[in-house]
């Protein structure tokens, strides 16, 4: 089996998933007046249709 062409489309899905979720983390801070007043606890939830994958990370982003 080839996994190169597995192995593109994950890294771009991924490369979206990071570049989309800063847009989005930024916007909600900057829209909500939030920099500056302490950590923002976030969480990112995977799933992959018609499997049983849930993947659950949790953090915490210093707003300053």
């Amino acid at each position: 089996m080839n996994n190169e062409p597995f192995n593109l489309s994950l890294r771009r899905f991924l490369k979206q998933v990071g570049v989309s979720s800063q847009q989005e983390i930024e916007r909600i801070v900057r829209d909500h007046g939030l920099a500056g007043k302490g950590p923002l606890k976030v969480r990112m939830l995977l799933t992959a249709e018609g499997t049983d994958l849930r993947h659950e990370v949790n953090g915490t982003i210093d707003l300053g």
